[in-house]
């Protein structure tokens, strides 16, 4: 009886044994297996989704790069690009003081085009054109000329002054001009600025940011309205004479001129045989762009007060990157553009950058090497 049952015990451990073993080897035979065919799959679209995701991010900075594109525009004054929302407002004429005791001015070397015109005195004056730029100290400021209301009128802008000669006070008044006058503007618009050392009146200054706020306030056209000079996709040199130098002498003791500068393409300029700083930052004033402009010039009173005719016909010369080429110059009426041609008339293009516009006597001596 007890053989009997001690067989039976040993069958029954036998089959627990063989159903353990079975379970086991099926569970390792249930194993999830991942074929070769499925794993190229899954690289290759883990390699699609990165593609994807690349081409993504470079459509989005294409995007903004296209944005950012879409955000600029060539200036009408200097071909430079600038934002869209600059470009496209009024321009701003300064009267700039160039009496000896006045220099050095600031915040002209940020204008885009600049006028120099003899005045009575056997001195010169500048009328300076802003447009993108936004000095946060302008100065000294001087008053107005009737011809610098003719150069002025093409551009529309606003126009910044202290007083003028009664000639020019009846313009601005007749031709309605955009005006800011600083012997009608509060001591907020202008003030007198002497930390350099100047004295009255060479000491009136302004900003920037004074000027178009007083234009919004004064609710004067706040968008451009005029016909651009013509520029040259990129920077080209003329087929011209060397103009390594360039010396405008207005008077023996008043002259202006101009070495080139080959490595930064511009010219720097000197004034009486000083070179030219901007006080605001000290940085050389240049010019990308030189215009010498010769006008009928003639005194008309006892104060010596000149009257210079810039509606007709000139010549001139056209100064760029180290060369130089006679043009002609037309302006048919008042308010209407300057035209520069050459001696083929065509109209010049500038190349993009500032431009300095010398209008002199017709037998200015002007020394070019």
């Amino acid at each position: 009886m007890h053989k009997k049952i001690g067989l039976l015990l040993i069958a029954i451990m036998v089959l627990i044994s063989s159903l353990f073993g079975c379970t086991k080897k099926d569970t390792t035979d249930l194993k999830p297996t991942i074929s070769k065919e499925e794993n190229d799959n899954k690289d290759k679209k883990m390699q699609e989704d990165a593609k994807e995701d690349n081409e993504n991010l470079i459509n989005n900075e294409d995007d903004n790069n296209t944005n950012k594109a879409d955000d600029l525009m060539q200036s009408p004054l200097s071909g430079i690009y600038a934002p869209k929302e600059k470009v496209l407002r009024r321009p701003v004429a300064v009267m700039y003081d160039n009496h000896p005791g006045a220099r050095w001015q600031s915040g002209i070397s940020q204008a885009e085009i600049v006028y120099e015109f003899l005045v009575e005195g056997n001195y010169t004056r500048y009328m300076a054109l802003f447009l993108t730029n936004e000095p946060e100290l302008i100065g000294p400021v001087r008053s107005a000329r009737p011809y610098f209301i003719t150069a002025l009128l093409e551009y529309e802008p606003v126009y910044v002054r202290c007083g003028g000669s009664e000639a020019a006070k009846s313009d601005v008044k007749k031709l309605k001009i955009a005006d800011i006058d600083a012997l009608t503007s509060s001591k907020k618009v202008f003030w007198r600025y002497n930390k350099t050392g100047k004295r009255k009146p060479h000491d009136l200054y302004t900003s920037m940011e004074v000027i178009r706020r007083t234009q919004k306030e004064r609710k004067y056209r706040l968008k451009g309205n005029f016909e651009s000079f013509e520029f040259n996709k990129e920077d080209l040199d003329l087929d011209g004479i060397q103009a390594n130098t360039v010396k405008i002498e207005y008077f023996k003791n008043n002259t202006t001129k101009y070495v080139y500068d080959k490595e930064n393409r511009v010219y720097k300029r000197y004034k009486d045989g000083k070179i030219h700083i901007d006080e605001l930052d000290k940085n050389i004033v240049t010019a990308k762009n030189i215009i010498i402009q010769r006008a009928n010039t003639k005194v008309i009173d006892s104060y010596g007060r000149l009257a210079i005719n810039l509606v007709g016909k000139g010549k001139g010369i056209y100064i760029t990157n180290g060369k130089a080429i006679d043009i002609v110059w037309e302006k048919k009426t008042r308010r209407s553009k300057t035209m520069y041609f050459d001696l083929s008339g065509n109209e010049i293009k500038l190349n993009p950058g500032n431009t300095w516009i010398q209008v002199v006597k017709p037998n200015t001596k002007v020394i070019i090497e």
